[in-house]
């Protein structure tokens, strides 16, 4: 009990900004023992402690869940006892507890569900049917909002065998009582319409049933469902027109039940159009008919904007649909669609202008890359899209009609009708654009029957040359370039750029964040006939002291940490400039990177916007990156103190983009001593505590790797190198880490000493070997064939095809034969990257040249190793069998073209000697012909077992 009580208080001790991080500390002091996780159940569960003490304890638990449920390779690393435990408490705990409790459990539940159902959970199901009750809503709630935390899941998932094993599991036991307790709810309904307390239950009920409907059918049409179909399109449009006084609010901005449960409805309409037509298609004329219904009759409020931007996702998804598309090809109808709901939806309300003006950032996170799918405004602009793709002759005919009377009525009283402009230049979005928008381009095909270019200049390039014109008006300007951005030439940005940077410093925190955001994306821009930027850098060099200097007066106007991260559209400006400045970047390193460690200080107190910070971190890369290597020493001395602030503080969040950036800094100057100050650095880098973090593994492997090459002696020296040794095991042990573990160990190859390394091989390829024969192997062949090479092709270093068959023989003799014939050279013409399959030619051709072993021992295999090689020399990649085929590590720069992040970290590809296959072909032919003369015509001799084709290619080679 003491020891409940302890925790209890170190709980409510995390609510306190003044103790949490000493209290978070301590708690996770005691995770390792038996029944941790239980004692938090225990206080999340009891009534005797305050609501806040067991949400604590519930969001304790939830994340202690995602820490500590498996390792990488799916094994607890939990006491069996207590696995059982908490799944046999969770699910009976999570229905009798408040909703806000419920839905930190229900996360947990996910997480536990995701690596045990239903396979290590296959009692769970009949768990929740066996829960299931004819009339108590409470129960069945709790019941049913379990269910969903699982099967919800499955939403975003793509289809596969396993998951298809895990829905039909769960459509066999939950399908047929699942239809039940919907039809017994709605009995329950009807029998209790007029009692406000029950309603209100009932329909919290029914939007689970509505939601699990969903999760039930996102993947197939499940049989129990489409045997009841008719009954079930009944029920859901009864509840798509069902109204009741006792279930309408007051309230204007929050949904009540009907708006909720209706919005589900049309939520899973969208999905039965979209993906079980055939079936569905006889009910879908009534829905059809209630939609019109809903969208000519419900109110403006904020609560009913999910609801109508859902009904029109459902009519956008039926127009794509030729057959009821017919619905609508009649100019009439168009126009009074156009008229009564698009204009109406598209149109700025009260609530949208004080959005724009007290939560900006909110205005402009709904408005900007399809974040807003939920407002009216962009699903209204969608279904009036879809219409113009279908009938775009009228559609458009009718909507530039539209959209000339609201610009007229804007000419008549600009004062006081400038909403209808806003409204005409969002209407002519939607009928301008054809495709969907991407990031990098915006929209690139557009309406043959309208002129974008003319109706910017005629519009609104006036707003952007008029000081006292309206804000938002403005910003309709700005978001004009920024979707039709790729579709602007080179001559029409050299005039606007001007205006967009004499925006970023307008008082309007709207208009300066567009500003920023058509700044960045206009630098990104590649003209695509010359491959060159749209805007040249030149044109940049000069703006860019004042500029950056103005951006980050912005971002640091208000100093505390949320206000400054909350813009991160201005942080993406200032890396997109730096980007674009390149080597240019020393005009303005020094300024930057003061304001850039300025903000680092700051946010390391309380970081709370992941995309602010990504991209101010790859503002830092950007500086190290493009700075002269010879600042590298001022760079580490600059950033010593914010980077070891941050790793002394454990500042989870920001550690794996230090990891990096350290990395980076340490790459600027390969062949130097690690900096002094930085020495301290090694030890934790080995400790395996930093390396139990999943995210923080990449970015660790390329720091570590940075280290080796300039502390290699002393970590020799210090008695170390085991260390680095011991993580290369770690990590080669997992599936999801072998490509890391490897990349380590070519590291060390490359930079210790082979009398450093001499002591160790035997371990380490027992190590892989044994890797080799586990039951995730076929990944980490691959793996293995590239080291084996790299092993083989370095004769420089004392290594070479015949050490690896000694060293092997140690582990079993001739254990190499097997692995040479059923594994490299099968694996070696699959290998992809250039680099590889250079590395492997040189790795076969100095065996075939200097191999004794395959002289003495494998005669045979030296016409297999010759094949090997002139496939290698003269085919393409053999692809990989898909149960064969890995992610791998060394991927390109990020979309943003620095390459630091979180999660894909960007290896230094091992140096090229050859620029081409020619090179390549050229040196094989003499190290080949060379080795021949050297021993006496061996290499002619041993062509004998090959056949003519074989020889000829060979000799070819050896003669060029």
């Amino acid at each position: 009990m003491a020891e409940l009580t302890t925790l209890a208080q170190l709980l409510n001790a995390t609510l306190d900004p003044k103790q949490n991080k000493q209290a978070e500390a301590q708690i996770k002091s005691q995770e390792a023992q038996p029944g941790f996780a239980l004692l938090l159940l225990q206080i999340t569960a009891s009534d005797s402690h305050p609501l806040q003490t067991r949400l604590a304890s519930a969001l304790f638990f939830k994340n202690f869940v995602k820490r500590n449920w498996t390792d990488v390779e799916g094994n607890y690393k939990l006491q069996e006892q207590d696995v059982v435990a908490i799944k046999k408490e969770i699910i009976g705990l999570m229905i009798s507890v408040p909703s806000n409790i419920q839905s930190q459990l229900g996360e947990a539940v996910s997480i536990i569900a995701d690596s045990d159902f239903y396979e290590r959970w296959d009692t769970l199901v009949d768990d929740l049917v066996s829960r299931l009750t004819a009339d108590n809503i409470k129960v069945n709630t709790g019941v049913l909002q379990v269910a969903h935390s699982i099967f919800g899941r499955w939403r975003p998932l793509f289809r596969s065998d396993e998951l298809y094993a895990e829905v039909n599991h769960v459509i066999q036991k939950f399908g047929s009582p699942f239809l039940t307790l919907w039809q017994t709810l709605d009995s329950y309904i009807d029998s209790h319409a007029s009692d406000t307390t029950a309603l209100k239950a009932a329909f919290v009920e029914l939007d689970l049933i509505l939601q699990l409907f969903y999760d039930l059918s996102c993947q197939d049409l499940p049989p129990v469902v489409e045997d009841n179909l008719a009954g079930i399109a009944g029920l859901l449009l009864k509840y798509l027109t069902y109204d009741n006084k006792a279930l309408q609010t007051e309230d204007e901005d929050e949904a009540g039940p009907l708006q909720t449960t209706k919005a589900n409805i049309f939520e899973a309409l969208t999905l039965y159009v979209g993906k079980y037509y055939e079936d569905f298609a006889k009910h879908v004329q009534g829905f059809i008919q209630s939609s019109w219904t809903l969208l000519t009759t419900v109110g403006p409020e904020p609560k009913n904007d999910i609801l109508v931007s859902k009904a029109l996702q459902f009519l956008t998804s039926v127009t794509k649909i030729n057959e009821q598309a017919q619905n609508f090809n009649d100019p009439n109808v168009q126009s009074q669609i156009v008229e009564k709901v698009v204009v109406p939806n598209v149109a700025l309300r009260d609530s949208d202008v004080e959005t724009f003006e007290d939560e900006p950032i909110e205005f402009i996170r709904r408005d900007l890359e399809g974040s807003d799918s939920e407002t009216r405004r962009r699903a209204a602009s969608d279904f009036l899209k879809e219409l113009s793709d279908q009938f775009e002759e009228s559609v458009t005919s009718i909507g530039m009609s539209i959209i000339e009377k609201l610009l007229q009525d804007h000419k008549s009283n600009p004062a006081s009708n400038w909403r209808s402009k806003d409204t005409a230049v969002n209407l002519y979005y939607a009928i301008a654009a054809k495709g969907t928008a991407t990031v990098s381009h915006g929209i690139v095909s557009v309406n043959q029957r309208v002129n974008i270019g003319d109706f910017f200049s005629q519009n609104l390039a006036a707003d952007l040359q008029d000081a006292n014109a309206q804000p938002l008006l403005k910003v309709d300007a700005i978001k004009y370039l920024y979707v039709f951005r790729s579709l602007m030439g080179k001559d029409q940005w050299q005039q606007v750029i001007p205006l967009l940077v004499n925006h970023l410093g307008h008082s309007n925190y709207c208009v300066y964040t567009y500003a920023a955001v058509v700044t960045e994306r206009a630098l990104a821009l590649i003209d695509q006939t010359t491959n060159k930027p749209i805007i040249d850098p030149a044109n940049i060099v000069p703006l860019a002291k004042d500029l950056t200097e103005h951006l980050f007066s912005l971002i640091l106007r208000d100093r505390q940490p949320a206000k400054v991260q909350e813009n991160e559209f201005v942080m993406r400006c200032i890396m997109r400039v730096l980007i674009v400045l390149r080597e240019e970047i020393s005009r303005v390193a020094g300024s930057v990177l003061h304001h850039l460690i300025d903000i680092t200080n700051i946010i390391a107190t309380n970081p709370s916007n992941p995309r602010f910070y990504y991209y101010h971190f790859e503002s830092i890369g950007a500086v190290i990156r493009f700075s002269a290597a010879s600042t590298a020493e001022s760079l580490c001395t600059a950033l010593y103190g914010p980077f070891t602030n941050i790793l002394q503080n454990g500042v989870d969040e920001f550690m794996p983009y230090v990891f990096q950036l350290l990395a980076a800094l340490f790459e600027k100057e390969p062949i130097k001593p690690l900096p002094q100050n930085f020495s301290p650095l090694v030890a934790p880098v080995l400790s395996p505590v930093l390396w139990e973090q999943r995210g923080n593994v990449p970015a660790l492997v390329r720091l570590l790797s940075a280290i080796i090459p300039r502390a290699a002696d002393d970590l020799v020296k210090n008695n170390q190198l085991p260390n680095v040794l011991g993580l290369f095991q770690k990590l080669v042990s997992t599936k999801t880490n072998e490509g890391y573990g490897c990349d380590l160990l070519e590291d060390c190859v490359t930079s210790f000493s082979p009398e450093a390394l001499k002591p160790y091989w035997t371990d380490i390829l027992n190590i892989m070997l044994t890797r080799l024969q586990g039951k995730q192997a076929a990944s980490f062949q691959s793996r293995f064939v590239r080291f084996y090479h790299f092993f083989a092709s370095q004769d420089n270093r004392g290594l070479g095809a015949d050490v690896f068959v000694v060293e092997t023989d140690k582990i079993q003799n001739d254990v190499f034969r097997g692995l040479y014939l059923s594994i490299i050279l099968p694996k070696t013409q699959e290998l992809a990257r250039p680099i590889d399959r250079k590395i492997a030619a040189v790795a076969l051709t100095k065996t075939l040249a200097d191999s004794q072993a395959f002289v003495t021992r494998y005669p045979k295999g030296w016409p297999l190793t010759c094949n090997a090689l002139l496939k290698l020399l003269e085919n393409p990649p053999v692809p990989p069998k898909s149960d064969d085929m890995i992610v791998d590590q060394d991927v390109e720069d990020t979309v943003f073209g620095v390459g630091f992040t979180a999660l894909n970290t960007v290896r230094k590809v091992p140096q090229d000697p050859f620029e081409n296959i020619t090179d390549l072909r050229k040196w094989v032919g003499q190290h080949l012909k060379e080795a021949d003369q050297r021993n006496g015509g061996r290499i002619g001799q041993a062509v004998g077992g090959m056949d003519s084709a074989a020889q000829q290619a060979l000799q070819s080679y050896m003669s060029s």
